[in-house]
């Protein structure tokens, strides 16, 4: 298998993965080597989108935000946008702009410049207009996905890989068979010497205090319990019941009861390790402290998936008990279900059938093993299903106004 043959031993039992990638000129490595096609705003989305349009393996990331932000709102999204563009995965970006929007073309790509990977903009009321920034656009482009295409894998320890952890459209199968599974799956990452976030602070209340109590220090748990309480606060403050969302009827439809019912089945995705850093909404991970971190995240799932990515997350395991086929833009999503009755309803989506803990008997180790080696492969090359059906889900989790 791809699993075996990346596989060489060094020291006594000491078992290290080697994977094949693109190595970048700051140290880490991409799985993929994409060419992002970055607006600055909703204002030059469409034009983005057409740019990419017109290039094979450009990806471009449309969005409604970048104008009339302000404060925290705005540095997140600023944060977001450059996190996508730094991310091992891109190996180029091409940052469009409007040219009088709120956030400016050079702060995304001096920013994004510091990873040292190419990065060139275009401005539409600089180029005449869309037909000129389309035309501009694509030329650059171009030569960039040809100077990409000549780029060569090289082989990189496991440790270098990051992953993201995620749930949506959970049922009681979840807990019981998806999520285990893929603890198991991300404490073998991090036994290698590997990276994992936890996200969902949503889904975290009512088990807050047993992450918390994960965290290597106490000033780590109290600045989770603190983001869980920054959410419930703030459905106080606009008068709201998070049930109906929290869970979603998805969710209650499939049997789950309760918010405390969910986060107790959603904490198992984060396996057994210790909790090394919380970090805010699409920050980026220490490369230097290697472990399981939680994000603060929404429950939304691809608002959630859009700040791993950002944090620099190069893959990401997605369980899903009712079924979904949400993707990212940049980061290969491994879709794992713990309900066989949706493994075969979605089998077009769904990579992993761990509901065969329910009907054959497996143990979340035995599946976890073979989620583990499906991340090999998958960071390896192999496509998964949400990349050959050409998901590509993209949202910035807003948390102010617009003005």
């Amino acid at each position: 298998s791809q699993a075996e043959a990346a596989v060489t031993v060094r020291g006594k039992g000491n078992i290290i993965m080697k994977l094949m990638g693109y190595k970048r000129e700051n140290g880490t490595f991409g799985i993929r080597n994409h060419l992002l096609i970055l607006p600055t705003s909703v204002c030059s989305s469409e034009t983005a989108q057409r740019i990419a349009a017109l290039v094979p393996g450009a990806v471009a990331i449309p969005h409604q935000h970048g104008c009339c932000q302000v404060g925290a709102d705005y540095l997140q999204t600023v944060n977001t946008l450059v996190g996508f563009g730094k991310n091992p995965n891109v190996g180029a970006v091409l940052v469009v702009s409007l040219g009088c929007e709120g956030i400016q073309p050079e702060v995304v790509a001096d920013q994004i410049r510091e990873s040292k990977k190419p990065v060139e903009t275009v401005i539409i009321q600089e180029c005449g207009g869309t037909l000129g920034c389309i035309a501009k656009g694509a030329e650059i482009a171009a030569k960039m996905a040809r100077e990409l295409s000549v780029q060569n894998k090289v082989a990189f320890d496991i440790s270098e890989l990051v992953l993201g952890l995620e749930c949506g459209g959970s049922d009681p199968t979840s807990g019981i068979a998806g999520n285990p599974s893929v603890g198991a799956a991300s404490d073998k990452l991090i036994q290698l010497g590997g990276t994992s976030i936890l996200s969902e602070t949503t889904e975290l209340i009512g088990a807050e205090h047993l992450v918390a109590a994960r965290c290597v220090t106490k000033e780590m748990g109290d600045k989770l319990t603190a983001m869980v309480k920054r959410i419930e606060d703030k459905s106080k403050l606009y008068g709201v019941d998070l049930r109906g969302t929290q869970p979603t009827p998805g969710n209650i439809a499939g049997g789950l009861t309760t918010i405390e019912e969910k986060s107790l089945g959603c904490i198992h995705k984060a396996g057994q390790s210790p909790v090394i850093g919380v970090l805010e909404y699409s920050e980026s991970i220490d490369p230097k402290k290697h472990g399981l971190y939680f994000m603060d995240t929404p429950g939304e799932d691809i608002d959630s998936i859009t700040g791993m990515v950002a944090g620099g997350a190069q893959i990401i395991l997605f369980t899903t008990g009712r079924g979904t086929p949400t993707g990212s833009p940049v980061a290969p999503v491994i879709k794992v279900t713990g309900n066989p009755e949706t493994y075969e309803k979605m089998m077009d989506n769904i990579d992993i059938n761990a509901g065969r803990i329910i009907t054959e008997g497996k143990t979340p180790q035995d599946i976890g093993e073979e989620i583990f080696d499906k991340m090999v492969a998958v960071a390896n090359g192999e496509l998964t299903k949400a990349e050959v059906l050409g998901h590509k889900e993209f949202g910035i989790y807003r948390i102010g106004d617009t003005f």
